[in-house]
């Protein structure tokens, strides 16, 4: 880690910058760990939970570096849109901005990121999104009611790679014409012997919206919580060395 945490008043916390935050999934994550949380999202998201901003992710980002103000971010979360290369079948989502024509955004925040010179997270799912899997967390790990496989690009610091937990089962819903149960539910899509919302918002572990859109394009907080605090455990170790 190259970029020390910036200094904040005696009991505040760091703050973290989320972009292209959607409902906020990963935000709660990070609060948990033990950041205030700034999300930034081009469309409304009424049910995001901290403070939030609507603007074009990138030209926002491009005008904090500008100005100066990154300065007052610790660290950087970002989600960029991942349909373009998401090994789902896209257009899975057409409504509020999800589905539709997809432009592959995570070369121009990677540069954006870089340009920065904060310690990042960039997030995609499995597919083929061009970024270094540093981390590959699953649901298992987090005793979770989803499997949702995501991999993370870690910027400017590290984290070790905890163990990818056997599944128990397969996930509940319709297969060419067959049925199978088991103990995870689908995040995605609507039809298919797909879960209701509250069976959703059980097993991503999200109570603060019931838009099932944003349910299924989240990240559990589970995740985010857990580099949050990898990424202060080694921020301490630094300092006190």
């Amino acid at each position: 880690m190259t970029h020390p945490i910036p200094i904040r008043r005696d009991g505040e916390r760091p703050l973290l910058l989320d972009l292209f935050c959607c409902a906020g999934g990963a935000a709660m994550g990070y609060y948990r760990a033990g950041f205030d949380v700034h999300g930034v999202d081009i469309y409304p998201r009424p049910n995001y939970p901290f403070t939030f901003v609507q603007a074009d992710a990138l030209e926002y980002m491009a005008a904090l570096i500008a100005s100066g103000e990154i300065e007052r971010y610790a660290v950087v979360h970002s989600s960029p849109p991942c349909q373009a290369r998401c090994a789902l079948t896209v257009g899975t989502n057409r409504s509020r901005g999800w589905g539709g024509t997809h432009v592959d955004l995570v070369p121009p925040t990677r540069d954006l990121l870089d340009a920065s010179g904060l310690p990042y997270v960039i997030e995609q799912p499995n597919g083929k999104a061009k970024i270094r899997k540093d981390l590959t967390l699953c649901g298992e790990q987090f005793s979770l009611g989803v499997l949702r496989h995501r991999n993370f690009e870690l910027g400017c610091w590290t984290a070790e790679q905890p163990a990818h937990v056997p599944h128990r089962g397969r996930v509940r819903g319709w297969r060419h014409g067959e049925f199978f149960d088991g103990p995870y539910v689908a995040a995605y899509g609507n039809g298919g012997g797909k879960p209701t919302v509250p069976e959703l918002q059980a097993a991503m572990g999200i109570t603060w919206t019931d838009v099932r859109e944003e349910l299924t394009e989240a990240i559990p907080p589970a995740y985010s919580e857990w580099i949050g605090r990898a990424f202060l455990a080694q921020a301490a170790v630094e300092v006190a060395v």
